[in-house]
């Protein structure tokens, strides 16, 4: 009897070990590199989604690119025209002293006009190109919140990269003939050339979509201010809005869905593959290009998305 007795304990100490062994927290590896770029110096959604992917572990960010804004909306803001891009590769490396990340990726400005059908080659077209031709067991994504400037720029200086990465861009009308949209009307023709002229995949968030995913001011204030100084200076940002935003109950995170298309299990979010168009001078859709198909998401889980967002902040709060 005492034999079997030691010998149950003996057994149970290899699981024993293995409990107090165990992480803190449940293990989650880097499905993918994230490549981010955005027009960091406009809305705060922009910020805000950079913070949540940067905090992700199912993402690797390997890279931050920043684009340009609109002169007139920068005008308005009170940003400098002529340094948007710089203005955004600023706030970008802030928010990174913010969170205190190790190993934290580099930030690099981009483009700081439209140059049209050129797509000049600039730091973040170079960037992008490096890090897309280099190896790495994971795959590539590139995530655009903004105007697809620094992508197009980054396609023609080497246009393999095409299929060495897929993009996931918050742009384009929803509407079933297309219209006007800040981020594809802006520099529409980057947003021709990407769409209509290269193979690149392109997993694209419509303006109807990327809509839906509105916070009440008040979650966000009992929700996020109060978790970390990090988070605090998230908030503050949309205390400094310039005048001319006015407000209702609600903000729009906008640029979030990209994370959820990498970082939250993009394999059961819905989307629907649709044909290329091609974009007139009005930003309405014309004729199909044979051959080009782009996929189109939808149904975008707002909730586990914040609820994340926010479980990421306390976690980086938590950890110092």
């Amino acid at each position: 009897m005492k034999r079997r007795a030691l010998l149950g304990c003996i057994a149970a100490v290899p699981v024993l070990t293995a409990f107090a062994r165990a992480p803190k927290y449940i293990l989650q590896r880097a499905s993918s590199r994230v490549i981010i770029d955005n027009d960091f110096a406009g809305d705060p959604d922009g910020l805000i989604a950079l913070a949540h992917q940067l905090l992700s572990p199912k993402t690797r960010t390997v890279l931050i690119t920043a684009s340009p804004l609109d002169p007139k909306l920068a005008g308005f803001a009170g940003i400098d025209p002529a340094r948007t891009a710089a203005s955004g590769a600023r706030v970008a490396r802030e928010i990174l002293k913010q969170l205190g990340l190790r190993n934290a990726p580099p930030v690099v400005t981009g483009a700081e006009g439209f140059a049209g059908g050129e797509a000049r080659p600039n730091a973040a077209a170079r960037a992008i190109v490096s890090e897309a031709m280099r190896d790495d067991p994971l795959p590539l994504v590139l995530t655009c919140g903004g105007p697809l400037t620094n992508v197009a720029a980054a396609l023609r200086l080497n246009p393999a990269i095409a299929g060495r990465m897929t993009l996931v861009w918050i742009g384009g009308s929803s509407a079933p003939d297309g219209g006007v949209e800040y981020n594809l009307s802006t520099d529409i023709e980057a947003a021709r050339f990407v769409l209509e002229e290269t193979a690149l995949p392109v997993w694209q968030i419509q303006e109807a979509e990327y809509k839906r995913f509105q916070i009440s001011v008040a979650e966000l204030s009992s929700s996020l201010r109060p978790i970390s100084p990090a988070a605090q200076w998230l908030y503050d940002l949309y205390q400094q809005l310039p005048p001319f935003v006015q407000l209702g109950g609600s903000v729009t995170f906008g640029d979030s869905p990209m994370v959820s298309l990498t970082a939250l299990a993009p394999e059961l979010t819905p989307f629907t593959t649709l044909p290329v168009r091609r974009i007139l001078d009005d930003s309405r859709y014309g004729e199909q290009l044979a051959g080009r198909q782009v996929r189109v998401y939808h149904s975008i889980d707002v909730r586990l998305n914040f609820s994340d967002f926010i479980a990421q902040m306390r976690l980086n709060g938590a950890n110092g």
